[in-house]
This record gives structure tokens, C-alpha cells and sequence, in this order.
């Protein structure tokens, strides 16, 4: 295992700065003839919006025909998001707009999952709208792996992360929820994808052939799912990461984060279960609770947190006759 672990770690782990070239990039992309798709999810994020769609915008699609298409799908802002979006030019959709007939749901699977229909890239790159120091990079890192090997499939970005380079070697450790509770449990059951650095970051390139055929849990446990759906199809060699060095974000807080494990160990257990991994598992609660403290006071805050799947998008009758594909049942 630690042999095949070391084998891909250095054949399927890059640095952005091998993909500095962005004309080469598009020379890549037009040479096998690809369509590459940018989607941005949003949700109250007018501070910092603005400023990714100034930079991918003029760098990726006006400087270089690397991005073809680059869409702002919204869960349902606040505030101004929506508007400075589209002062700054981007194509931007409201997620309970697309699929109406399917319904809405909250939630930013909600916006991946759709933004499958919405865009019609045969790659589709996702990017957080939160990231104070954005850079060109935090596209071309992730599209470039995809770009080098047909056969890979699915590429995720991390940062930070224990990878030495000329400069030395920088602190390892991925997030909180991924250090306690992911890796953990990717090292007790599924100890190949241990080798993921960072697998909830979310920043991360797909091919469409892959997004159309795995189902997207709605709320947290949406990039956990993924890694494990596509795991399970597909092993380990379709996946490839890159270090985009650094990350500047808002952090959460150790309350919401525990929110965030709850969601996403119903989604573990819940592909345990589907993949025939445990005989039996008790109905899981889906209530979580947790304690709030005010002087001697100890208030007990309860929060329903239900994962909510949308099916495979191949299964969509819109999505197979827009695209032109059978629709699988």
C-alpha cells in the first residue's frame, strides 16, 4: 500500500507552477477539442465576488481563451451579491431558477449539482466565492492535471500543505473537519484516500462524464461523497491534487464546524451502507445538539440537519434531452 501510495503522490500531485503557462494551457484544451466551464457558488458574498470575476475574467477569458464559459449560481443572497456579480460581468443564475420543476433546496451542493445542467463545459471548474487572495491559479492549478492526462477525472486543490519545494518545507495538516474526522476515517476504510491532501477544499475540476453519474448530497457531506463515489467507480488513478500554496478565507467557527461533521458523517455512514461495507446500521438521528453557556446557565441548542441527495444528473429528463444523452433509471 505505502509503495502504490508513494507511486501516486508523485505522478498525481502537482504545483500550480507547473501550470504557469497559460497559453500552453489553451493549446492543450483546443488540441482535444474541450469546452472548460467556470462556476462560482455563491451565498452572501458581495465583499469578495467582485474581485474573482475581475481577475479570472480578464486573465482566463480575455488575455487567454482558457475559460469558454463562467457562471455566478446563487442559493439565494441577501445582499448584493446577484448585482455586483453581474456589474462585473458574469453570467449569473439563480440555483431555484434552473430545474424548477425539480424544486429548490438549500444548500451548496444545490448550486454544483445544477450548475451540471446550467453550463456545458465537458470540464466544469468549481471555485469558492470567499477567497480574499485570489489568483489565476487557483483555476489553472486545478484545470491543468486534467488537461496533461486524459485519464484523469477529478482534481482537487490544497494548500499549505507538507510538499517541499526550493523555498523548504511548509507546515502539513489539512482543515480541522479533515485532520478529525475525514482522514481518520479514510485511513480506517478507504486507506488509499488518505493520499488526498486536502479532499474537502473547494476548489476542484471534473469531467462532466463523471459529474453527470454520481448523486450530490445537497449540504455538507457533498465533496465527502464525491471522493468516495468516485473512488468507488473509478479508483484512485482518476483522481489528481494540486498545491495552490495558499488559501485566505473566512474561518469558521468550532460550533459550525461541528454542524459541518455531523452532516458529513451521515453521508459516510450512508455510502457505507450503499457499498455493501457494513451488514446493518441503526436508523441514524438526524438532530444534533450542542451546548450554548451563559453564566451557570447551560442551554441545549438542537439543529435538524437532514443530507438531502439529488440523484445522478444522467437520471434528469431535462438534462438527457438538452445534452443529448440516454437517461439512466
Amino acid at each position: 500500500m505505502s509503495k502504490k501510495l508513494d507511486k501516486w503522490l508523485d505522478t498525481n500531485t502537482f504545483h500550480h507552477g507547473e501550470f504557469w503557462d497559460i497559453l500552453k494551457l489553451v493549446e492543450l484544451k483546443e488540441k482535444q477539442n474541450l469546452k472548460i466551464s467556470l462556476c462560482i457558488p455563491t451565498l452572501n458574498e458581495e465583499l469578495t465576488i467582485g474581485k474573482e470575476i475581475v481577475i479570472f475574467r480578464s486573465e482566463l477569458m480575455e488575455r487567454y481563451p482558457l475559460i469558454d464559459e463562467f457562471a455566478v449560481i446563487d442559493s439565494g443572497s441577501k445582499d448584493k451579491t446577484i448585482e455586483v456579480a453581474a456589474s462585473f460581468g458574469a453570467d449569473t443564475y439563480k440555483a431555484k431558477d434552473i430545474l424548477s420543476k425539480v424544486g429548490d433546496k438549500p444548500g451548496k451542493g444545490e448550486n454544483l449539482w445544477k450548475a451540471i445542467y446550467q453550463l456545458t463545459g465537458d470540464i466544469i471548474i468549481y471555485v469558492d466565492a470567499d477567497i480574499a487572495n485570489i489568483h489565476p491559479r487557483f483555476v489553472t492549478g486545478i484545470l491543468g492535471p486534467l488537461l496533461l492526462n486524459p485519464k484523469t477525472k477529478y482534481c482537487k486543490a490544497f494548500y499549505d500543505r507538507p510538499i517541499t519545494f526550493s523555498s523548504g518545507v511548509r507546515a502539513s495538516g489539512g482543515g480541522r473537519v479533515t485532520e478529525i474526522l475525514i482522514r481518520p476515517l479514510f485511513s480506517l476504510f478507504f486507506p488509499e484516500l488518505a493520499a488526498l491532501i486536502q479532499p474537502l477544499s473547494g476548489e476542484f475540476a471534473v469531467r462532466r462524464e463523471v459529474l453527470e453519474k454520481i448523486p450530490f448530497p445537497i449540504g455538507y457531506g457533498v465533496e465527502t461523497a464525491h471522493i468516495l463515489d468516485v473512488y468507488m467507480q473509478w479508483g484512485l488513478e482518476a483522481f489528481a491534487q494540486c498545491d495552490l500554496d495558499q488559501r485566505i478565507h473566512r474561518n469558521q467557527s468550532t460550533t459550525a464546524l461541528g454542524k459541518m461533521s455531523f452532516g458529513i458523517l451521515q453521508t459516510f455512514l450512508n455510502r457505507m451502507k450503499r457499498y455493501d461495507m457494513v451488514d446493518k446500521l441503526p436508523e441514524m438521528a438526524t438532530l444534533y445538539r450542542q451546548f450554548q453557556a451563559e453564566g451557570n446557565r447551560y442551554d441545549l441548542l438542537e439543529k435538524s440537519i437532514i443530507e438531502y441527495e439529488r440523484p445522478p444528473m444522467i437520471t434528469i429528463p431535462e438534462y438527457c434531452k438538452k445534452f443529448g444523452v440516454n437517461c439512466q433509471n
